[in-house]
């Protein structure tokens, strides 16, 4: 989540599509990961700034409404409803192989591990002693490590947390391993480190910097040890009118990734080469697999929720298989 102005639209569900051609090519690989005449569906509006979209074993997308201070589910067949208020301004959100939920909570500085049976525990809250920054995104390995972003939006730009004073002098990605303990600082040289993905077979963590406007990519060694750090993309939309900026951020199961940026959503084969871009009409903000096939993609924006059918499945994490 990155801190943008916030507007605001009554609050409309059902299916919306877009008006305008939604693929824009760089290269001729992007036909085998989308149709050219595919379309962008929007499936609700009227939100503040959504955020965090997880696809749930009832056949539903849960999301963040971050202003608004709620959690919501969206179904095909019932529409949108308030699962949790308030939510703590709840950001990133995915699944670990047990079912659990794991949450991104700007206002607690928390990760916090729900469980289907409605408990909760906290995974992280602090580093050394200190308040973790605003936890923002978070992934879960196959072996059920968690792995979270952890930049200061939550506590300098009030509308998507609350203003407090930053007790880290670094902005760092972390990991906990299943059994928890004290979190694990991978990396702490980033200026905002906001999505990140692994590859399919977890030898690469892909890491975007909001601030940098690009992704950087480290080799994975053994217990979590990152090296041989690079830019994976940069320069991403610095060329590019129009809003949007480099934040959550997917792989699919050829291991291509995908990041929110102005337009859309903007699409990268394994060697950093722009494919194209999934054009958005509203600001992107975040994306995630689902249905059963895990080949649509459905993409969260400021006003609205989005969907569009892929020629490509999403990288199968744990709770994906």
């Amino acid at each position: 989540m990155n801190a943008r102005a916030i507007g605001r639209r009554e609050t409309r569900s059902g299916y919306d599509t877009e008006d305008r051609m939604s693929v824009r090519s760089s290269s001729d690989g992007l036909g085998d990961l989308v149709d050219s005449n595919g379309r962008v569906e929007r499936l609700a509006t009227g939100f503040s700034i959504t955020e965090g979209p997880i696809w749930m074993p009832d056949g539903s997308l849960h999301f963040s409404d971050m202003p608004d201070d709620k959690r919501r589910r969206w179904h095909s067949e019932d529409g949108v409803s308030v699962i949790r208020d308030p939510s703590n301004r709840c950001n990133g959100m995915t699944r670990d192989s047990l079912g659990n939920l794991l949450v991104c909570e700007h206002v607690t500085s928390r990760v916090v591990r729900e469980a289907p049976d409605g408990s909760s525990e906290v995974v992280a809250s602090h580093y050394r002693g200190k308040e973790l920054n605003s936890p923002n995104d978070v992934i879960v390995a196959s072996d059920d490590s968690v792995l979270f972003t952890d930049p200061d939006y939550g506590r300098t730009y009030p509308p998507v947390g609350l203003e407090r004073p930053v007790e880290l002098d670094f902005r760092g990605v972390y990991r906990v391993p299943l059994e928890g303990g004290e979190p694990q600082l991978l990396m702490d040289d980033f200026g905002e480190p906001n999505g990140l993905c692994l590859s399919p077979d977890e030898s690469l963590l892909y890491v975007n910097d909001t601030s940098r406007a690009h992704i950087r990519v480290f080799d994975v060694g053994s217990n979590y040890q990152l090296s041989n750090g690079r830019v994976f993309a940069e320069r991403i939309g610095e060329s590019v009118p129009g809003s949007g900026l480099v934040d959550g951020m997917k792989a699919d199961e050829r291991g291509n990734v995908y990041v929110t940026g102005p337009r859309g959503i903007w699409i990268f084969d394994p060697s950093g080469r722009k494919l194209g871009e999934i054009e958005v009409r509203d600001e992107t903000t975040n994306l995630n697999w689902g249905d059963e096939d895990w080949r649509t993609l459905y993409i969260t924006a400021h006003n609205s929720i989005y969907r569009m059918r892929m020629n490509v499945a999403g990288n199968r994490l744990p709770y994906m298989t």
